[in-house]
This record gives C-alpha cells, structure tokens and sequence, in this order.
C-alpha cells in the first residue's frame, strides 16, 4: 500500500508518519506545499492512498487536483470544522480533526483497508469546496490537553496553562500550579493550534499565554524578558526578532 503525506507543517507531517507506522503504514513520500505536490503527481506514479491537510503555505490543497485526476483515496487532516468538512465527507474516506486521535487514525486506516483492492477515482467538486472555504466561519482553536501520568490519563484544560516550552528535544506544558508535563506535540504544530489572541511564540523554545504575563522588563540586546507567575526553570527571553510582533500583540 503506497501512501504519502500532504501537510503544511514538517513537524505535523512527521508526527503524523511516526503514528501511521504503529499501524504498519509506511509513508513513502511527504509534501507540503501545492506546487510541490502539482509536480510530484505529475511525475509519479499516484499512491493508494493520501492524507491530504486542507490549507497549505500556498494555497489550499484541493487545487492541486484542479487539473490532474485522482487515482487516490483521500483522508483529510485538518482544523477546519465540521460543517464545511460534511462536503469533503461524501467523497473520500475519512477527514480527522487536528490534533489527531490516535483510535480516530487507526479507524480511518482500517475503513481504507476494507475498502481495498478496489480503488475508486475520487470525484471532488472543486467549484463546492471553494464556496464553503470562502465564506466565513470560525475556526476552532484547542482547549484542553491530555498527558499520561504512569498508567493515568489527566485532562487540563487550556485556561491552566501558563506557558509551553521545548527542552531536550521534548514538548511541555507549564501549569499555574507549578507543573511540567510532557506533551506530544512541538511548538510548530501549537502554533497552529492555540489561538493567536491569546498565545505567542515568544523565541524557538517559548509560547506564552497573555494571561500569564506578569511583568516585563527590558533585556540585553534589545530583548524582552518576560516574568511569569510560576515557571523558573529558565530566563523566559522575546528573541529580537519577535520583539515588534510582540509589543503589537500585547497592545
């Protein structure tokens, strides 16, 4: 089964991989962009099957097959909510809301499974799908998160986060109660994630929540220092180039 991953975000893409092969998936190719995507079709052979994210760093992704037919079934990946998702439905396997549930992934590979060998031109009406997407309706924006404890689940929702952070090449979560809990997932993915009015990728390791400021102070080289509620572990730092995006986003 030759399947290949179509995602905006490197990061997303490779997460998604890694969980396609507890399934016994093998992704054999991942794209990210419309062009990119425009001539590997034109170039190779179309795979059984493709997880296709909606919006791409250049436009959203059902151009691609504006004028190439598709020999694939489509399962959509995306953070567009569900009534403009009902049309996409209709002509592909499955479409998953980000982020991704595990068993919601493994249901969509096993409804692709039992669908095999017949593949089936999968017919989109393209001039449909540009109405809907072009008309305004809100996108939803994570709220809650659930890390494992040992054998525990644990549920915390989004107004207890403080901050998140990477280190050691980990992704964590930082409590206003003084705890750190891993998460799966990296700052890139949560960027699209989280909604912007209220959280801000302050440098490559910090996304701070507005709330949660609760002084700052000016900093060497031009910088910003941020003093937040709990976290201590290490100096919460505006990188330069973030600065101006920064003032604007706290008003």
């Amino acid at each position: 089964m030759k399947t290949i991953i179509i995602e905006d975000e490197k990061p997303a893409a490779r997460l998604l991989q890694r969980k396609l092969e507890k399934l016994n998936v093998k992704v054999s190719q991942m794209l990210h962009s419309v062009e990119e995507a425009k001539h590997w079709f034109t170039a190779n052979e179309h795979p059984d099957l493709i997880f296709l994210d909606i919006q791409l760093s250049d436009g959203l992704s059902f151009e691609i097959f504006e004028s190439i037919d598709i020999k694939s079934a489509i399962i959509f990946t995306t953070a567009y909510d569900e009534y403009a998702l009902k049309a996409f439905k209709l002509n592909s396997i499955d479409y998953l809301l980000k982020p991704i549930d595990e068993d919601d992934l493994e249901a969509a590979v096993i409804k692709f499974r039992q669908r095999l060998p017949k593949p089936e031109t999968v017919q989109l009406d393209f001039e449909q799908i540009r109405k809907m997407l072009s008309n305004p309706f809100e996108k939803t924006f994570k709220q809650r998160f659930t890390v494992k404890i040992g054998q525990h689940l644990k549920v915390i929702a989004l107004e207890e986060i403080e901050c998140f952070f990477s280190e050691n090449k980990g992704t964590y979560l930082h409590t206003f109660d003084n705890r750190n809990y891993l998460i799966e997932s990296t700052l890139e993915v949560l960027e699209q994630e989280l909604d912007p009015k209220n959280y801000f990728r302050i440098s490559r390791k910090f996304i701070i929540s507005l709330a949660a400021i609760k002084e700052i102070v000016l900093y060497s080289n031009s910088r910003l220092k941020v003093i937040l509620p709990t976290y201590k572990e290490d100096e919460v730092i505006v990188s330069r180039e973030k600065v101006s995006d920064f003032k604007n986003w706290i008003g």
